[in-house]
């Protein structure tokens, strides 16, 4: 079970890492080109920008902590985080009728839910 957390934690990591170097280092014109962006349109290319370093932070939140063992709580709470921000997501992605987009947020969504219950129950770094 660690491992399999471990690897979700990671998966993640790296969709968080690619996200949040897109929003945070492409102008926003560019990300409202690509599939899945038009919600840019909608915003202030500073909350793009917000999100992205958020995403940057969860890529390290989601590893770091646990990694160097300080304060591995982090880890979890992360991911709880991240479950937030993917209902933010398909709330968002579902009102511009981008129903592809809502499934791929819900995978992240449950996989990030899938890491605080591990960590934060059977597979705690505390215990």
């Amino acid at each position: 079970m660690n491992l399999v957390l471990w690897i979700s934690a990671g998966l993640l990591a790296a969709v968080a890492l690619t996200g949040g170097i897109s929003k945070t280092f492409v102008p926003k014109e560019k990300l409202a080109a690509a599939p899945g962006g038009g919600w840019t349109e909608e915003v202030g290319a500073g909350f793009v920008k917000t999100l992205g370093v958020l995403e940057l932070l969860a890529a390290l939140g989601l590893i770091l902590p646990a990694a160097v063992g300080i304060a591995p709580v982090l880890a979890p709470v992360t991911a709880v985080c991240w479950v937030v921000l993917m209902a933010g997501a398909m709330v968002t992605h579902g009102r511009l009728g981008e129903s592809k987009f809502v499934v791929l947020n819900l995978i992240y969504l449950a996989l990030a839910a899938f890491i605080a219950w591990g960590r934060f129950g059977p597979e705690s770094f505390t215990g």
